[in-house]
């Protein structure tokens, strides 16, 4: 079997790439990495840290000498250019994991957010297509938009809401995108789609992500502020937001690849309640002076204190859309099958990672 991932230095795609040698190290005959450089890094570096790192699991640190025989890395920069690397090998899986993850909300960051994610996944699977037999393309549970209610796992036709960013509008645009380009060039089309990604459940050690974003720089922002101000967060007593260990994500996807199953939502069956986990967020980094309000919170409304306009000017601009949106229920049944969803009390969960991060000081790993 012969495999290219993307995002392979990402907090998703490594853990891919940890289960895919965990899972199907007998039939991996060898994985392509595209990296990029990154400052005085080369890409091949970059690799060797991130399998020899402490947060390496224990099979990748057993069988390193067999797995880096498997292991061809390319510069990024070749990666449009398949036959620079590959000749006239066929790659039986293309997992395409990188992203570009910006939650902005701003006109002017919408180009970018496009570029990165929509035409990028555009052009790599048009150089691709007379190489790979299946595209496997990880999007994210949220692509649908701001939609409420109960959500299945095939977002063809969906979009009654509104998307909360450009980042959700560019996954969603790249999976039309693919499940037309895949019937006309007779290509199957996988899409999964894992929701907030929070850290370990099962691997070691507990609790361990690679990057901190989403509620982790929620409490980074008041575990930094040494400010008294009183702050409203704006959000409801029906808000929640689906979290999912990363290291559940991965096997999950690995498990799925080889299976014909063309869209999957890789998430909780159950919402963590914003205004719970948010308390105990706030309990942990000890800060105090905090309240929750249903009332719409900008420049227009007027803002109580310093603090309180300095969040909603900065990450509260991100975070805010998703702390107000209509709250989901998803069917996990076609999941489950897969994997069961481990069993974990979810409040709990999100204050075990938010206190490893802050013990971590929410430093992300530099690979």
């Amino acid at each position: 079997m012969k495999i290219i991932l993307t995002g392979a230095t990402g907090t998703l795609g490594s853990k891919i790439l940890f289960s895919l040698f965990e899972q199907k190290s007998q039939n991996i005959e060898k994985v392509f990495l595209p990296i990029r450089s990154k400052n005085s890094t080369t890409p091949e570096e970059r690799i060797q840290k991130m399998l020899h790192s402490e947060y390496a699991p224990n099979f990748i640190k057993d069988n390193l000498p067999s797995i880096l025989d498997r292991i061809q890395v390319i510069d990024a920069a070749l990666l449009l250019d398949p036959t620079s690397f590959l000749k006239d090998q066929k790659i039986e899986f293309f997992i395409h994991s990188a992203g570009f993850v910006n939650l902005s909300t701003d006109h002017s960051a919408k180009e970018d957010i496009f570029k990165e994610n929509y035409e990028f996944t555009k052009d790599i699977f048009t150089a691709y297509t007379p190489f790979i037999t299946k595209f496997v393309y990880i999007s994210t549970a949220f692509a649908a938009g701001d939609i409420g209610g109960v959500l299945d796992n095939d977002y063809s036709n969906k979009h009654k809401g509104k998307y909360r960013n450009h980042y959700e509008a560019s996954k969603h645009a790249s999976e039309k995108f693919l499940l037309e380009a895949g019937v006309a060039h007779n290509i199957p089309i996988q899409i999964l789609r894992p929701s907030v990604l929070g850290g370990n459940i099962k691997d070691h050690p507990h609790f361990f992500i690679s990057k901190y974003m989403v509620f982790y720089l929620f409490a980074k922002f008041f575990h930094n502020s040494n400010s008294k101000d009183l702050i409203r967060i704006s959000t409801t007593d029906t808000a929640g937001l689906n979290i999912i260990p990363t290291d559940y994500a991965a096997r999950v996807i690995v498990k799925a690849m080889e299976t014909d199953i063309g869209q999957l939502n890789i998430v909780h069956s159950k919402e963590t309640n914003l205004m719970t986990g948010m308390s105990k967020i706030f309990d942990i980094v000890g800060f105090k002076n905090f309240s929750f309000t249903q009332d719409k919170i900008n420049g227009d409304t007027g803002f109580k204190s310093d603090l309180e306009k300095f969040y909603y000017e900065t990450i509260g601009v991100h975070l805010n859309p998703y702390m107000t949106s209509r709250p989901n229920q998803w069917d996990t049944s076609v999941l489950e099958s897969i994997l069961p969803i481990p069993t974990y009390d979810l409040e709990e969960y999100l204050a075990q990672t938010v206190t490893f991060a802050k013990s971590k000081k929410f430093r992300s790993q530099q690979w």
